[in-house]
C-alpha cells in the first residue's frame, strides 16, 4: 500500500474511526509512517485495535477539544454529519475535511487496484481475491475490506512494493466513484441504500460510472444476474458468469462445495471451498476470474488461495455450542441476504429448528424493503426482532418502519414472531425460547453482534439446568 497519487498531509485526524473502513485505513496510513489520530463515539473491536497499535483515539461524543493542534487533513466516515463539532471546527481552521471514500481513492495504487463492487458479497468476494493474488508468488497483495479476515485478524493488509491492492467497493453514497481501478468485479446489483439514491434507476446508474470507470486496458467480472447496461458502460474487456467463466458443481457437504472453473483458455482443478453457502461458490468463481483475466495470476494458484479462505467475521460466523446448542452470526441486513444465509443454514444443519434474532438496520430500509423480509423470512420455526439499528440517523430521517411492524407482518404470514426490545432484552428472550432441537442465529450488521458474550451464557446456563 502507498500513497503515491497524492501528496498527503503528514498528520490525518479520522473521524468515525471505529468503522470498518475508517479504522483499516487508519491502520495503513499509520503503517505507512503517517502521524494518525481519531475519534469514535463508542467502542468496538476496531477501535481496541487500532489502540493496540498505537493510535490514539478519544472515545465520546464529539467535541471541538478533540481535534488535535496539527493536523492537516480530517476523514470522516459516512455517519458523522456535517454539523459535528469536529468537522466544523477543521473546517474554521481551513483544514480540509474529505469522506473515507475520498481519501481511498487517493491511497488506492494507480495500475495496481483491484475493486469489488455489488450489492451482496463484497467483504467475502474481496477478501477471495486477496487470497487469490497471495497464492502464486511475487510481491505480497495487499487489502482493505470491510470485515476482519477470520485467519489474519485483521480489515487492513499493506501491499508490498508493486503489489496487488483488493478493496472493497462500497456504493453507499457513491463511495466507490473516487476509485479508478485497473479491474473490478460487480457481484450483483439489487435495491439498496435508496435513503442517498432515491431510486433504483439511479443505484444502476451509479453502477454504470463505476463499470465506466475501470481502465480500458483492465477487466470487470460480472456476476449472472448484473444489469446489462452495467457490461454496456465498461469500456474494456468483460468476462460474465455464466457466459465466459463456468463452475462445474462437483460435490457438496452440509453446504460446502467442490468446484472446478473454467474461462477463456483456462481452468482449475477441482477444489472446495472452505467456507459454506452456493452463493459463495459464485463469490468464489468471480474472485479466481479476476485474478487469472486481470493480474496474471495461475488458475491453479488462485483457486489455492481461494480455497484456503477461512471467511470473515460477522459472516457464518460461529459463536460455539454452549450447552449443545450451535449458535452462527451474520452480517445479513438485506432480504437476498436473509435467504441465502437462511438457505445455507438449512444445508449445513439439516433437520434442526431454525431458530433467528433479527436486527432490521436502518428504519427507511425496513420499510422499503418489509415485503421481501417477510418474504425470506418464511419457514422459520421462531424469530425474535430486536429494535432497528439506527445507522447514519442524520440521514435516515425519511419514514420508516420500526421493529414492531415487522413482527406484525411476520405474524399475519404465519411467523411465530416476538418483539425483542434493545439487543439484551432480545437475547434474553431468545434464549428463554430456544430447544435442544434447535439451531440459532443471530442475523443483522448493526450492534448486535455485542450480545454474544450474553447470548452464550443464557444458553449454557439454561441447558446445563436441563442435564
Amino acid at each position: 500500500m502507498n500513497t503515491e497519487n497524492a501528496e498527503l498531509p503528514r498528520h490525518i485526524h479520522m473521524l468515525g474511526a471505529g468503522g470498518a473502513g475508517m479504522s483499516g485505513a487508519a491502520r495503513l496510513l499509520a503503517r505507512r509512517g503517517y502521524i494518525v489520530t481519531g475519534h469514535d463515539r463508542e467502542v468496538s473491536p476496531f477501535t481496541e485495535v487500532l489502540g493496540l497499535e498505537g493510535v490514539p483515539l478519544v472515545i465520546g461524543p464529539s467535541e471541538t477539544s478533540h481535534l488535535p493542534a496539527g493536523v492537516g487533513l480530517v476523514a470522516r466516515s459516512a455517519a458523522v454529519a456535517d454539523e459535528d463539532p469536529q468537522v466544523m471546527c477543521a473546517r474554521e481552521r481551513g483544514i480540509p475535511v474529505i469522506k473515507y471514500a475520498q481519501l481511498i481513492g487517493q491511497m488506492a495504487p494507480r495500475g495496481r487496484t483491484l475493486a469489488t463492487a455489488g450489492t451482496h458479497g463484497k467483504t467475502t468476494t474481496s477478501w477471495m481475491l486477496h487470497g487469490a493474488l497471495s497464492a502464486t508468488g511475487g510481491p505480497q497483495p495487499g487489502a482493505l475490506v470491510g470485515g476482519l479476515h477470520t485467519g489474519h485478524g485483521t480489515n487492513a493488509i499493506p501491499a508490498d512494493p508493486g503489489g496487488w491492492f483488493s478493496v472493497e467497493a462500497c456504493e453507499y453514497d457513491r463511495s466507490f466513484l473516487h476509485l479508478v481501478p485497473t479491474g473490478a468485479i460487480i457481484t450483483n446489483v439489487e435495491p439498496d441504500h435508496l435513503d442517498c439514491y432515491g431510486s433504483f434507476d439511479a443505484l444502476q446508474n451509479a453502477f454504470c460510472r463505476f463499470a465506466n470507470s475501470v481502465d480500458p486496458k483492465g477487466l470487470v467480472v460480472l456476476g449472472p444476474e448484473v444489469p446489462d447496461c452495467v457490461a454496456e458502460a465498461v469500456r474494456g474487456r468483460v468476462w460474465r458468469l455464466g457466459r465466459e467463466l463456468q463452475v462445474d458443481l462437483l460435490a457438496e457437504t452440509r453446504g460446502t462445495f467442490r468446484i472446478r472453473l473454467r474461462g477463456p483458455g483456462w481452468a482449475t482443478p477441482a477444489f472446495e471451498l472452505s467456507v459454506p453457502g452456493r452463493f459463495n461458490v459464485d463469490n468464489a468463481a468471480l474472485a479466481v476470474g479476476l485474478a487469472v483475466g486481470a493480474a496474471g495470476m495461475t488458475p491453479a494458484g488462485a483457486a489455492r488461495g481461494v480455497a484456503e479462505y477461512p471467511g470473515a467475521a460477522r459472516r457464518f460466523e460461529s459463536w460455539g455450542s454452549p450447552g449443545g446448542i450451535a449458535l452462527v452470526h451474520d452480517y445479513a441486513h438485506h432480504p437476498t441476504e436473509v435467504a441465502v444465509t437462511l438457505e445455507t443454514a438449512r444445508r449445513a444443519f439439516p433437520g434442526k429448528e431454525l431458530h433467528v434474532l433479527f436486527q432490521p438496520h436502518q428504519a427507511s430500509r425496513t420499510a422499503r424493503l418489509m415485503d421481501g423480509f417477510v418474504e425470506s423470512l418464511r419457514g422459520l420455526d421462531r424469530i425474535v426482532v430486536a429494535d432497528v439499528y439506527g445507522a447514519r440517523k442524520h440521514i435516515d430521517r425519511r419514514g420508516g418502519a420500526d421493529a414492531e411492524t415487522l413482527v406484525t407482518r411476520l405474524r399475519l404470514a404465519g411467523l411465530d414472531a416476538h418483539l425483542g426490545g434493545a439487543p439484551k432484552a432480545a437475547a434474553k428472550k431468545f434464549a428463554a425460547g430456544l430447544n435442544q432441537d434447535a439451531v440459532g442465529f443471530v442475523l443483522g450488521a448493526g450492534d448486535i453482534e455485542g450480545v454474544r458474550g450474553d447470548l452464550t451464557d443464557a444458553v449454557a446456563l439454561r441447558f446445563a439446568s436441563r442435564r
